[in-house]
């Protein structure tokens, strides 16, 4: 498969570009070649993915967009591995995790990927900060402890890092959940509706944190939400609709800076 040229305005994943210094190009991270996921239903067969041809590079931006049942969940289970495509293949990080074994996945998830998820998927047992020290502990991060609580400050927590799941709020469970990933300090982090449970405001320090990770340490971001607004910061918007893509470029409109949303 062609592997396009990277879209959107930063030209590398670091941002050093902006200051004179000559930067190599971004390798492919995610290559996902002709994936198919289907699911029958009685007698239905439901097309989750359809035939999906798609490459991320290293450090990319990427926000997908799309109605409910478009397929952009299932997309970024193939790329997290969380779930196996029915026909195709899935490259992430050099790695061909089509058909790897359970052992495989996990180290590939353990060092390679982190995920956010919707439903937040905290220990109830643990506090919000050994959540988030599980997550770099997982990652084999030796100053787990510092990491986490550092974490959890940036996302405005520092003052309940003894608390339980059971004691936040949704939003507040949510900004455990991210800090949690973040902490694993993995090349990949995707993110299904991040901004999901959280006011605009907390939702602005959020993305930008995940900004961060891709800006200054140049991880690879890929967020998919249906708040189009979100897209606008996106080195690269990738719209579904029926299991397939059926957008892939640039903002609308051009990129903007975070402190330009408005929702």
């Amino acid at each position: 498969m062609t592997v396009p040229p990277r879209t959107g305005t930063h030209e590398t994943p670091s941002g050093a570009a902006a200051s004179g210094r000559p930067q190599k190009p971004a390798g492919v991270l995610v290559e996902l070649a002709g994936v198919s996921r289907h699911f029958v239903i009685g007698d239905a067969t439901v097309r989750a993915l359809d035939g999906v041809d798609l490459v991320v590079r290293e450090g990319e931006w990427v926000v997908v967009l799309g109605p409910s049942g478009s397929g952009k969940t299932t997309l970024l289970n193939m790329i997290s591995a969380l779930d196996s495509p029915t026909e195709g293949r899935v490259v992430v990080a050099g790695r061909d995790i089509t058909q790897a074994s359970r052992a495989q996945l996990f180290r590939f998830r353990r060092h390679t990927v982190s995920f956010i998820f919707q439903t937040f998927n905290l220990f109830p047992g643990l506090t919000a900060l050994e959540n988030v020290q599980f997550g770099a502990d997982v990652a084999g991060r030796g100053d787990s402890r510092k990491v986490a609580q550092a974490m959890l400050g940036r996302v405005g927590l520092g003052e309940r890092l003894q608390h339980f799941p059971h004691e936040l709020s949704g939003g507040e469970q949510q900004r455990v959940a991210i800090a949690r990933a973040v902490a694993s300090g993995n090349p990949l982090l995707v993110a299904d509706e991040p901004t999901g449970e959280l006011d605009f405001r907390t939702g602005i320090q959020i993305l930008g944190l995940l900004h961060e990770q891709h800006h200054v340490s140049g991880h690879a971001v890929i967020i998919v939400t249906h708040n189009r607004e979100i897209s606008r910061v996106a080195d690269r918007v990738i719209e579904m609709g029926s299991g397939r893509i059926t957008r892939d470029g640039p903002p609308e409109g051009g990129q903007v800076e975070i402190d330009g949303l408005r929702w």
